[in-house]
């Protein structure tokens, strides 16, 4: 029988060292790579965050414009409303018979209408 031990245990040495360079070879190759993408993509990748602060510029002016409209347009309604209760009101002291029949008339549809239910 012949002894194959001393042989193996000789290429153990020299195949771990062989395993271990083309480990080394291929992590650095890995981050040569991986620094050569990032480096390309960086350009793209500040152009899109570039794009992407704009366009949240224009939607903040735009929200801030209909914010703006929109206060105004409540303020408007808000007067609209102070002027018709300012209406009822006068209406009321001049014609007050009427306005009583009216709220007469106003609570019995009212009274019908909820007792349906």
């Amino acid at each position: 029988m012949m002894n194959t031990k001393a042989p193996i245990a000789a290429n153990d040495g020299t195949i771990q060292h062989t395993l271990e360079r083309t480990v080394d070879k291929a992590t650095s190759a890995a981050h040569v790579t991986i620094d050569s993408v990032s480096d390309a993509a960086r350009p793209a990748l500040d152009h899109l965050a570039s794009n992407a602060h704009g366009t949240v510029d224009r939607v903040s002016v735009g929200a801030a414009h209909a914010a703006e409209a929109l206060g105004v347009r409540g303020d408007q309604l808000n007067d609209s409303g102070k002027k018709m209760v300012e209406r009822a009101g006068e209406y009321v002291r001049e014609n007050p018979v009427a306005s009583l029949g009216i709220a007469v008339a106003a609570g019995y549809v009212l009274s019908r209408l909820l007792s349906a239910r």
